[in-house]
């Protein structure tokens, strides 16, 4: 495998793993439910335009999202106090523990795909996710590395 190819095997071999874990434990949230919960837990409260941009979404559609997330208890909104005309979303603690839950769930789910794999395996794995966490920072509101 090329150098150039690894980043997008990795990252496509993620959304695989992703999808295999949530069907195999019967977990029937969007993935873009995890995705928005996510980026609320590292950024903070946001614009919907803001969260539907860092979700790579439309605006129209991460407003959907955000009503069903609101209904389930998992965001709450609320007046931006920097402009009072915008709305704010922050994920709620109740969402933040779905959020953990989700990740332990898919933690335990793929376990046993990888019962296999000996020290020297898991200490690549181990170094592997520590470089891709360092390259992963999502850039903060001013567009600068978090």
């Amino acid at each position: 495998m090329q150098k150039a190819d690894v980043i997008p095997s990795i990252v496509l071999s993620a959304h695989v793993l992703a999808r295999i874990a949530a069907q195999d434990a019967g977990n029937e949230a969007p993935s873009a439910q995890w995705r928005a919960l996510s980026i609320l837990e590292r950024q903070g409260g946001m614009r919907i335009g803001e969260l539907a941009a860092a979700a790579r979404t439309t605006q129209p559609g991460m407003t959907r999202l955000i009503g069903a997330l609101e209904h389930a208890g998992l965001v709450t909104r609320s007046a931006d106090p920097a402009d009072t005309r915008a709305t704010l979303v922050t994920a709620t603690a109740h969402g933040l523990t779905q959020l953990t839950h989700w990740r332990a769930e898919l933690r335990d789910t793929l376990a046993p795909r990888f019962a296999d794999l000996g020290e020297q395996e898991w200490s690549a794995l181990h170094r592997a996710a520590e470089i891709l966490a360092a390259h992963a920072q999502e850039p903060d509101r001013t567009g600068e590395p978090a």
